[in-house]
C-alpha cells in the first residue's frame, strides 16, 4: 500500500510528523491549509481510521501505527493551546519517481 507521511504545524509553532498507510489521508487534509484544531483533530482521526481500515481490509489486521498516530494528534491537541494547524508537506517515501512518469517495478521489487 502507498503511505503518507505528513508533517504539522500546531498553534505553539511545534512541529510533528505522523504516518498514514494509505493516501487516503489527502481526502481529509490539504497540503498547505490550516484548518482550526478541533476539525482537524477529527479530519485525521477520520482519515487514520479509514487508512488503518483499508490496512484490514487487505491484511486482516488493522494499522497499529495509523492508530498511534491518531492517538499522538489527540494528545498532541490535548495539551496544545486554541488555534489553527497548519498541514505543512505531504511525503511519500515510496515515491522514487516523479508523478507522471512510467516507472515499472521498483528496483527492490527485481531483486526478489
Amino acid at each position: 500500500m502507498p503511505e503518507l507521511r505528513f508533517a504539522v504545524r500546531w498553534p505553539d509553532g511545534a512541529e510533528s510528523e505522523h504516518y498514514s498507510p494509505s493516501l487516503v489521508l489527502a481526502d481529509h487534509l490539504r497540503e498547505g491549509a490550516r484548518y482550526d484544531l478541533e476539525d482537524f483533530v477529527d479530519r485525521a482521526r477520520t482519515a487514520l481510521g479509514a487508512a488503518s481500515d483499508r490496512v484490514e481490509a487487505r491484511y486482516g489486521h488493522p494499522c497499529s501505527l495509523a492508530r498511534r498516530s491518531s492517538r499522538q494528534i489527540a494528545e498532541r491537541a490535548a495539551a496544545s493551546p486554541p488555534g489553527s494547524v497548519e498541514v505543512l508537506r505531504f511525503v511519500r517515501p515510496d515515491a522514487t519517481v516523479p508523478a507522471g512518469a512510467n516507472a515499472g517495478p521498483r528496483p527492490e521489487e527485481n531483486r526478489r
